[in-house]
């Protein structure tokens, strides 16, 4: 298993290791085959750089490797997330907030990372640049044929299971950190949306996109997500058994595969062994979501003129989606935002007598990339499994809520991720409420 984050910096700070030394380990790891079409740049010179200036081991990152999902700026390099169609637009002046917070506490920035182009899908293929491989962070690379790595987040999750980097920067719209990470066993926490700046990133959903990040424990998430939104996580001394859990059972149980249903009924079971107080609850108001996303009308906006002039250099399955925008009109978006709060309402209604919620995060294991793979044959197939993979994670972004999904699957099976989940500025609740969960899944 790696060695995390925090584990890590203490033996830079003790002396038992340097940030150049643990560099030149994740650099090894990204040249490896596990990482292939993991990165779309590297900046390794760049990162050796920031690893031996003087003081770095006693920052919050410590010079360790960080990635950055393709959609970021940084400044002097261009951000074409995951596409052709921006390769020639002008780099960036600055670097975006979330970069620079990250540059400023320490990270030594590795590279660029894969993506679904524009992040438009949860799937993780992209045409382009190729579909890097699922990773298995804990027990070695997956089984049987290559699997999605999910998305959108794809390079980044698997540069973080690798042991290529300590923290994967991305961002999540429906999902695209935590299936990504539910998929490669790692874990990933998308916050509260409003907490983190989104600037300087090439925008999906203004509504719902959040900047946040995949690490390797739920406790490195906290240290990311404390860096990244500027704020403090109250930590709470609670056990496990202090923590209020329920399992919604309406939709986020559905069409679960076996391998996840097992995982899941089991984890259940452990926690509530391990003292938590677990209510299994209907939640009928999660199946009253808006049937239509505010993805497509504000996708279409900001590509509007790019799909003009190179359309066709689009994904077709991407452009798909981005098409669907236009033909929503003005007063059928504002009611949308209208049955978004009051839908919104009823949800916190129903669940804020609850410290977390618990669902799996997806209720498919990783698909083969070949029954995914880029091809109108194949187009049938892959809408069914992007809608899969972003039902239960998409219902969060909704919501504006925040979620973390940990690994929660055994040696010998492919990666399942359990999400824990509440809404809107309720961070720290989930993040406490994790601590606890990871612990006790790791002492079973």
């Amino acid at each position: 298993m790696l060695s995390d984050l925090l584990e890590t910096r203490s033996a830079v700070r003790t002396g038992a290791s340097t940030p150049a030394a643990e560099l030149d380990r994740c650099i090894a790891a990204a040249q490896a085959p596990a990482n292939t079409h993991a990165f779309l740049q590297t900046h390794f010179d760049q990162a050796r750089t920031t690893a031996v200036q003087p003081g770095i081991g006693q920052s919050p990152l410590a010079g360790l490797a960080v990635s950055v999902k393709d959609l970021f700026d940084i400044a002097g390099q261009t951000s074409t997330a995951g596409s052709t169609a921006l390769a020639g637009s002008a780099p960036a002046a600055q670097d975006s907030p979330a970069v620079a917070r990250l540059r400023a506490a320490g990270a030594s920035l590795i590279g660029r990372t894969n993506m679904v182009e524009f992040a438009f899908s949860g799937v993780g293929v992209n045409p382009h640049f190729g579909t890097p491989a699922a990773f298995d962070g804990r027990f070695g690379a997956l089984p049987g044929e290559a699997r999605v790595p999910g998305g959108s987040s794809s390079g980044a999750a698997v540069s973080v299971a690798t042991g290529a980097a300590f923290v994967g920067l991305g961002s999540d719209t429906g999902g695209s950190i935590r299936i990504p990470a539910a998929l490669n066993g790692i874990v990933g926490f998308k916050s509260t949306q409003r907490l983190v700046p989104t600037t300087g990133a090439v925008p999906l959903s203004t509504t719902l996109d959040t900047a946040c990040a995949m690490t390797r424990s739920v406790r490195d998430a906290i240290v990311v997500h404390e860096l990244l939104s500027a704020t403090r996580v109250t930590r709470s001394p609670a056990p496990l058994a202090g923590y209020r859990l329920a399992v919604p059972t309406t939709l986020f149980l559905d069409s679960m595969d076996a391998t996840v249903a097992k995982a899941f009924e089991r984890t259940v079971e452990s926690l509530r062994r391990a003292g938590a107080r677990i209510d299994t609850i209907a939640l009928p108001e999660a199946a009253e979501q808006p049937s239509y996303g505010f993805s497509p009308p504000e996708a279409y906006a900001w590509h509007r003129e790019l799909l003009a002039a190179k359309g066709s250099q689009y994904d077709p399955r991407v452009r798909a989606r981005i098409d669907k925008g236009a033909s929503l009109a003005a007063w059928e978006y504002i009611a949308l935002i209208g049955m978004r709060r009051a839908w919104q309402q009823r949800m916190h209604a129903a669940i804020d007598g609850y410290d977390a919620l618990l669902s799996p995060t997806v209720p498919i294991t990783a698909p083969t990339i070949a029954s995914v793979a880029p091809g109108a044959e194949r187009d049938e197939e892959f809408f069914r499994v992007n809608t899969l993979l972003l039902r239960n994670t998409s219902l969060v972004n909704l919501l504006d809520g925040c979620a973390l999904s940990l690994p929660c699957h055994v040696q010998g099976e492919l990666p399942v991720g359990l999400m824990v989940w509440h809404g809107a500025l309720h961070d720290d609740g989930v993040l406490n409420a994790g601590l606890c969960i990871e612990k006790a899944l790791q002492e079973k």
